[in-house]
Parts: structure tokens; C-alpha cells; sequence
């Protein structure tokens, strides 16, 4: 077996790859809640959100030139706090963190899935998740291939949605919306809300520094990829957001658990149906991302020796970690059957922000200690991401 993974990534597929695992499924039912909280003005709390996500993002954009490793966040705390104990910690944090939410997924992508082809859940939560295991194995271009066509699809399915919400009656409330004044009646704390909420919707960018091994010049492509897969994503949640409550009263957008249908509906009429197919792929595509990813962490991991070095292992001709993949796949595969995936899923984001919040303190330390770097940001920048990211921790605990 071999030790090292084939570089066969470029800036498309890796920016692909970071769009699609971070406009997952959720944003078929978040826009409903962010609604909920902001009103009218839910378009400016994901643009929020995005300036939130912002500074982290720019914290791991940097230490993705400093340390171009397949287990990101592990390499980047073990170098920046010299804690090898905690980076595995981190290590492992990530790798669960993106199982369980593999799981919960998949067995969400398989319940709409089953409202249009009738087979049991078992057998379709097995089967898809064998299938995508077994892309995940073959190669990671080719993964990245099909991550980039299921995002095609769902990007597709969102611009329709829009391009509907553009087309149907606007809503009274929006009508009689005064724009050249509106900004002096903004509902601020209202909008506030809504940014922490929708700041959920725009995790997923940690995933890309995990492909560092696999990507050409990675020094180069990992901050482009990171930065390019933020603003794109802002932009599309913003648009959706905005087709949503010009199309759809916000209390209705409230109450519904398929938002996205209602703004067809709105200009359409009919059932939406195609918006289920559409969340499949969305569905699958978080899937075999978070699959691709978790494994690349255990490879990582691995390279620190001791138990965890049987995951340090490549192909010789494939090229992928095949031992962690099949083992992430296989484990992926038992949570979606276990009916308890779905509130072991909601503890996925404090862990997030959590590792968030360590990420950002050792890149703080990092540049005290050596300047220097490919990329760089304002030290500010990791103070604000540490803030925010612990002001939104709290607020997901309940602690403030």
C-alpha cells in the first residue's frame, strides 16, 4: 500500500466540491425559518451570515497554505497550539461530526426518495450508501466528478426556484415595501436571529482543506477554492431567500416544512414534485462529501502512528485511502438505519463551532510565532472568528 494520495484535483472541481457540501439540503427547509425570525429582511441575515462565516473562513484559507494536510484541522491546531493529544482530539471530533451528519443525510435523502419509488427504506439506505461508498473508493476525481454533477443538478433546482419567486405576484407586504427609506425600518435583533440561524447553512467549508493531499498546488487553489465557494454560496442563499419572501407571505413560509415549493407553487401551481428528486442529489451529494472528507481526516490521522496507523494507507493504484473509506462508509450506512441518527445529528454543529473556535486560537498563536505565509490575513481576522464563533456556541447551547 502506498502512503501518499494522487494530486488529481484542480481550482474547478475543488470549488465545485466546496459549493455543493455547503448548499446541502438544509437550505430546502431553512429559508422557512430564517423567514420566521428576520421577515422580510431574511436576504440581509444570510448575507450576515455569510460576513459571520467570513473570518473563519479567511483563518482556514490561511492555514491551508501553511499546512497543506489531509486532516486540516488536526495538522493546524498540533502545529499552531503544539498539542498533539488535542489534535487528534480534533481529528476524531471531525470525523464523527461528518458521520453522524452522513448518516442523518442520507437517511433524510432516502425518505424523499421513498415519496417517488417504492422500496423499503433498509434496502435504499443500504443500497445508495454502498454506491457512493464504492465511488468514494475508485477515486477521488471521479467522486469529485460526480459531487460536481449532483451540485449542477441542485444549483439548477435553486435557480429555478428563484427565476420562480422572480415571476410570481409579489406579496403585499413587499409591494408596499418603501426601498429608497426601507433600511431605517430594519428589525435589527430580528435579523440578527436569523443570521445565527443561517450561519448553520454555510458550514461545510472546514471540509475543503481536508482534499489538501489530492489537490494541484494546493498552496495556491485551497484559499481560492475556500473563498470562491463562500461567496458563491452567500450570493445563491441570499437569491433564494429574497425569491422566497418576495413570492411567499412570511408567516406561510413559517409554517411550512417545504418552503421551496411554495414559491413554485406561487408561479406555478401544481405539487412540486421535482423539487424531491432535486433534494435527493442535494441529499447524496452531502453524503459522499462528507464520506470523501471524513476519510481524508483518518488518513491524517494516521500519519501520527500508534493505533491510528493503519488509516495512513493509500491504494497503489487507485490512489485513496481505501481501509478509512470503507470504514467512514460502512458506519455511515449503520447510523442511517439507527433511529436515533437524527438527534445525534443536532449536536454536529456545536462541534463544529467548537473546533471553529480552536482553529481560529491557533492560528492567533501561529502568526505571533512565525508571520509568514503563502496567504495571509489581518491577525484580527482569527480574533473575530474566534468571537463570533464562540457568541454563536453559546447561543446553540442555550448558554446566553
Amino acid at each position: 500500500m502506498a502512503e501518499q494520495l494522487r494530486r488529481r484535483i484542480g481550482l474547478g472541481l475543488m470549488s465545485a466540491y466546496g459549493v455543493g457540501v455547503m448548499v446541502g439540503a438544509g437550505i430546502y427547509v431553512l429559508v422557512g425559518a430564517v423567514a420566521g425570525e428576520a421577515g422580510l429582511w431574511a436576504p440581509l441575515a444570510f448575507l450576515v451570515a455569510g460576513v459571520i462565516a467570513a473570518p473563519t473562513a479567511l483563518s482556514y484559507a490561511e492555514f491551508s497554505t501553511r499546512y497543506p494536510e489531509a486532516a486540516g484541522e488536526a495538522a493546524y491546531v498540533g502545529n499552531g497550539l503544539r498539542a498533539s493529544w488535542l489534535s487528534v482530539v480534533i481529528g476524531l471530533a471531525i470525523v464523527s461530526a461528518g458521520t453522524v451528519s452522513a448518516g442523518a443525510v442520507l437517511r433524510g435523502g432516502v425518505g424523499y426518495l421513498a415519496a417517488l419509488w417504492s422500496v423499503p427504506e433498509i434496502w435504499m439506505i443500504a443500497g445508495l450508501g454502498l454506491a457512493l461508498m464504492a465511488v468514494a473508493v475508485i477515486g477521488v476525481a471521479e467522486a469529485m466528478w460526480m459531487a460536481a454533477i449532483f451540485t449542477v443538478v441542485e444549483l439548477g433546482g435553486l435557480v429555478l426556484v428563484i427565476w420562480a419567486g422572480m415571476q410570481a405576484p409579489m406579496v403585499p407586504d413587499m409591494a408596499a415595501l418603501e426601498w429608497p427609506g426601507a433600511f431605517s425600518g430594519i428589525g435589527w435583533e430580528g435579523v440578527g436571529l436569523g443570521a445565527v440561524l443561517a450561519f448553520f447553512a454555510f458550514i461545510g467549508f472546514e471540509d475543503i482543506v481536508n482534499m489538501a493531499e489530492e489537490t494541484k498546488n494546493p498552496t495556491r487553489t485551497m484559499p481560492r477554492a475556500i473563498l470562491i465557494s463562500l461567496a458563491v454560496t452567500t450570493v445563491i442563499y441570499a437569491a433564494v431567500s429574497y425569491a422566497a419572501v418576495r413570492a411567499v407571505p412570511v408567516a406561510t413560509l413559517e409554517q411550512s416544512g417545504q418552503p421551496l415549493a411554495l414559491i413554485w407553487q406561487a408561479w406555478r401551481g401544481g405539487d412540486a414534485g421535482f423539487l424531491s428528486a432535486i433534494a435527493v442529489f442535494a441529499a447524496l451529494n452531502g453524503v459522499l462529501a462528507q464520506i470523501v472528507m471524513a476519510a481524508r481526516v483518518l488518513f491524517g490521522l494516521g500519519r501520527k502512528g500508534g493505533a491510528l496507523g493503519v488509516f495512513h494507507h493509500a491504494h497503489p493504484r487507485l490512489g485513496t485511502p481505501v481501509f478509512a473509506t470503507v470504514l467512514i462508509g460502512l458506519c455511515v450506512i449503520a447510523g442511517a438505519l439507527s433511529g436515533e441518527v437524527a438527534e445525534l445529528a443536532s449536536i454536529t454543529s456545536s462541534i463544529l463551532l467548537g473546533v471553529f473556535v480552536i482553529v481560529n486560537l491557533a492560528l492567533i498563536v501561529e502568526k505571533r510565532r512565525a508571520p509568514e505565509a503563502a496567504f495571509r490575513v489581518w491577525i484580527g481576522v482569527p480574533v473575530c472568528g474566534m468571537l463570533l464563533s464562540m457568541a454563536a456556541l453559546a447561543l446553540t447551547l442555550g448558554i446566553v
